[in-house]
């Protein structure tokens, strides 16, 4: 089930450092970023077997969830230090971008298109 971690951030007055290391789940095997999207929704996928973690690194985007269990939940992605990890049997739909948003994703497979589910759940 898709759910958010808080990055460790170190802060003082020069600026904030955020650290991945020993938080994400699973090795990172692809790293791709999304950004200038306009109003499209972009994903509507889930997939076999690949986990995501998903960090807005600028601007904000909310993330659409369905694990198939019958509720989509929401999840506002509007600091880089929250991470979403998406389980493979998360569908779900990247959308209301800001401008100025960068949306960074790190996979646990290689692309892979028969990974890719594009059928919603019924529910």
């Amino acid at each position: 089930m898709a759910h958010i971690i808080n990055l460790t951030t170190h802060s003082d007055k020069r600026g904030n450092l955020t650290v991945i290391e020993k938080q994400i789940p699973f090795s990172i095997k692809r790293i791709f970023y999304i950004y200038g999207v306009d109003d499209s929704v972009r994903g509507g996928h889930r997939h076999h077997n690949t986990i995501q973690a998903a960090i807005c690194v600028h601007g904000s985007c909310i993330v659409s969830n369905n694990s198939g269990k019958g509720e989509q939940t929401d999840f506002v992605l509007d600091h880089p230090n929250k991470c979403l990890i998406l389980e493979p049997e998360d569908w779900h739909t990247m959308h209301h971008f800001t401008p100025d948003a960068v949306l960074l994703v790190m996979a646990s497979t290689p692309f892979d298109a028969a990974d890719y589910i594009y059928e919603p759940y019924d529910n």
